[in-house]
């Protein structure tokens, strides 16, 4: 997972968490079903044209509100590969690497247009749009374990293991 790579779906500051999935859906906990209805709110049509391997493209805070973790599962769920923003609400962003979903802040998400093709790896620290390359905030590298095992529960059973 060292390398992400897909189309760019673009949203602006403040995507709080009943945009990403509205609390009307929270009666369940199925990725599939959440799935079904993320960003809904944001973008009725999002559903139906976000392919797996897109990825999310915002402004500031991404992710405030409650902090439910539906919201990254249903996001992952829907295929969405990473969200990049320029910050994420700070439980967010702890729910987000704990269900496995990467996430990378960037000042220069303005710069990155719907529709896009970029790239994201996570070794360079770099995001690359075409020829231009943005360097973003490192990811801690116990966060890139969480990554790399798919979410904490996953990295939980494989640390019981050892």
């Amino acid at each position: 997972m060292s390398t992400i790579s897909g189309k760019v779906w673009h949203f602006g500051d403040n995507i709080d968490t009943d945009l990403i999935i509205a609390a009307r859906y929270l009666n369940t906990s199925d990725p599939k079903e959440l799935a079904k209805h993320v960003m809904e709110d944001a973008d009725p049509e999002f559903v139906n044209k976000v392919k797996a391997g897109d990825i999310i493209v915002a402004g500031e805070n991404f992710g405030c509100g409650s902090s439910r973790e539906h919201a990254p599962i249903a996001l992952k769920a829907a295929g969405v590969s990473a969200v990049v923003a320029k910050s994420f609400a700070r439980i967010f962003y702890r729910n987000a690497f704990n269900m496995g979903l990467p996430i990378f802040e960037l000042s220069q998400t303005d710069t990155i247009k719907e529709g896009d093709t970029i790239s994201i790896s996570m070794e360079s620290g770099e995001v690359k749009n075409g020829a231009t390359v943005y360097k973003f905030t490192p990811i801690p590298p116990f966060m890139q374990e969480l990554l790399a095992c798919g979410g904490l529960m996953n990295y939980a059973k494989a640390e019981m293991k050892k």
